[in-house]
């Protein structure tokens, strides 16, 4: 960690980010709202996970997001890539260990509700780990037994939300349910979803929101809609759908992003 943590400081040459975000399937243009961007491939930071999923570049993007400093992680490493939930501890270790305290996490799911459709932007207020994994699996330390009743931090909730209305962008509330993929889900498994009270799906996410607060970060997340889940409309999915519809919500998101960082992100 501490070469990767000393060549992306050497990188940043004295830019000091205190939040950083994750960018979800089709959600790489928001690297696009950067200013003054420092580009890193992960291939030159050691220990830092390849994505094998197209729509995720495999890059970290630094600079200023409405003049604020920011660190993107253009891409992650998924589950089912490898089998190992902990797949992007190295790189959030990293993250932690250039000083950002705040992670605002993103991804691309399906929607469990007709009424936030494709296009759309929910805030995630709480999840249901389905998976039957966790990435503190074999973590030593005490510190492996990581409370999340507050997973999701409210501070940053109640900014985020603020930012929504200045920005004029309709910010879905729901809990995200982790499927370990890549295989979508079935009808019945949805059907299952929403009796335990999951509003949207998705194959990621939940793992780096336990990794970061086992590292102590605070956290906020959202998932932009791409699809209706299996059932509800009767059509196959697909991964060129989360694609193609991602940067429907994606440009609403980058929005919220926008304006949430323009007014400032309270402190921790």
């Amino acid at each position: 960690m501490k070469a990767a943590v000393d060549r992306l400081v050497e990188r940043l040459d004295g830019l000091a980010p205190a939040t950083g975000l994750v960018l979800g399937s089709g959600l790489g243009a928001l690297v696009e709202a950067v200013e003054d961007a420092v580009r890193v491939p992960y291939g030159e930071l050691p220990g830092f996970p390849g994505s094998g999923v197209s729509g995720h570049a495999g890059e970290v993007v630094a600079g200023r997001l409405s003049g604020t400093p920011v660190i993107m992680l253009s891409g992650r490493a998924h589950y089912y890539e490898s089998g190992d939930p902990a797949a992007m501890r190295p790189a959030l270790e990293v993250l932690a260990g250039i000083g950002v305290t705040s992670l605002v996490l993103t991804n691309a799911a399906g929607s469990l509700d007709p009424a936030m459709p494709p296009g759309s932007v929910m805030q995630i207020t709480d999840h249901i780990n389905l998976s039957g994994t966790n990435p503190l699996i074999g973590e030593p330390s005490e510190a492996r037994f990581t409370g999340m009743t507050g997973a999701y931090d409210a501070a940053l909730a109640a900014a985020f939300r603020t930012a929504a209305r200045t920005a004029d962008v309709t910010l879905h509330q729901g809990v995200y349910m982790w499927f370990s993929g890549p295989s979508f889900e079935t009808p019945a498994e949805i059907r299952m979803a929403r009796t335990l009270g999951a509003d949207a799906v998705g194959m990621s996410t939940v793992p780096e929101v336990i990794l970061a607060r086992f590292l102590g970060l605070r956290v906020a997340g959202f998932s932009v809609i791409t699809n209706l889940a299996a059932g509800m409309t009767g059509a196959e999915l697909s991964h060129a759908e989360t694609k193609e519809m991602a940067p429907l919500g994606g440009a609403r998101l980058a929005a919220v992003l926008s304006a949430a960082f323009a007014a400032g992100l309270p402190e921790a």
